[in-house]
């Protein structure tokens, strides 16, 4: 036998050679299953996130990029206030926002956990089946709740309360952090549900039995119990407002404006993607900041009423 005959054979053994080590390994069989995802994540999010930052160094010549490392974004948004400004100002609204929906969704979540003892899944569809709609949908309804000759002036006008309607309820942050509260709502009672419903109910009889009362088996026992669900609901709620534009275009007004909507401006009107790349990225490492100093909060938190 020559040895071009031989290929076949050695092609073959070692095809069953990786078959049979990839049957007897666990990791090798985790990473191919982890692959697709693992290559979604790369092309879907790293790579245009690598594209936005390398954009955010270059510089716009009308409809042409100027591609030479520059800085001169990133020293345009500190020279300018009015960026920094909005920024905290978004961070603000958004930090409002996570507050008021996780308040009125933990009772909510702890009504259906802990005292509805049947067809739990048919109150949290009851509940969720509102979010269903199109989130244009819900924003507009709020706007005409909350207009000049909206639902709510309409109302306190026919009950005598008020003889000319309120011009303070849209416009401004104020009506920008109740829509944005709403919307996001869903979002923050199902994975508080989720971490109360996981908790051994044997823990709060024993709380009980070491003479604790209701209210303190709550502080002691369930509400640390259920911080992951809260940190889950304030990171799914909080991360997407801050960057929400549709909202405080619709119901804001130039009181109510955000960094989103100067981020959208820049990359719409203003023609100016490397100044709104600089600023995304700027929003970005913001948000990140925030976001560590808020998991150490709740660390410290937890273990302080642990």
């Amino acid at each position: 036998m020559n040895p071009i005959n031989r290929t076949p054979a050695v092609s073959t053994s070692v095809g069953l050679s990786l078959r049979r080590r990839y049957r007897n390994s666990e990791a090798l069989r985790g990473y191919s299953l982890l692959s697709p995802t693992l290559l979604t994540m790369i092309f879907g999010l790293a790579m245009p996130l690598i594209v936005l930052v390398t954009l955010s160094f270059w510089l716009q010549d009308y409809l042409d990029f100027i591609r030479t490392f520059s800085l001169k974004n990133y020293s345009d948004f500190f020279a300018k206030p009015i960026y920094g400004k909005i920024l905290f100002k978004s961070i603000r609204i958004s930090g409002l926002v996570t507050l008021a929906t996780v308040l009125l969704a933990y009772p909510m979540a702890y009504f259906i956990a802990f005292r509805i003892q049947r067809n739990k899944l048919v109150w949290l569809i009851l509940i969720t089946v509102p979010f269903w709609t199109s989130y244009l949908l819900r924003v507009f309804a709020w706007k005409l709740m909350l207009g000049y000759n909206g639902v709510v002036n309409s109302g306190l006008k026919s009950l005598g309360l008020i003889s000319e309607p309120l011009e303070f309820l849209l416009y401004n942050p104020t009506a920008v952090t109740i829509t944005l509260a709403h919307a996001w709502a869903a979002f923050a009672i199902l994975p508080i549900y989720v971490s109360l419903e996981k908790i051994d109910r044997s823990l709060l009889e024993a709380a009980r039995d070491l003479g604790e009362n209701a209210f303190m088996s709550f502080v002691r026992v369930t509400l640390p119990l259920s911080m992951p669900g809260v940190i889950a609901a304030s990171l799914l709620v909080f991360i997407p407002t801050v960057g929400d534009y549709v909202t405080p275009s619709l119901v804001g007004g130039p009181s109510g404006i955000m960094i989103g909507n100067i981020i959208q401006s820049m990359f719409g009107k203003a023609l100016n993607w490397p100044m709104g790349a600089a600023i995304s990225v700027l929003s970005m490492l913001t948000v990140t900041a925030m976001i560590c100093l808020f998991l150490w909060g709740t660390y410290s938190f937890r273990r302080k009423i642990a």
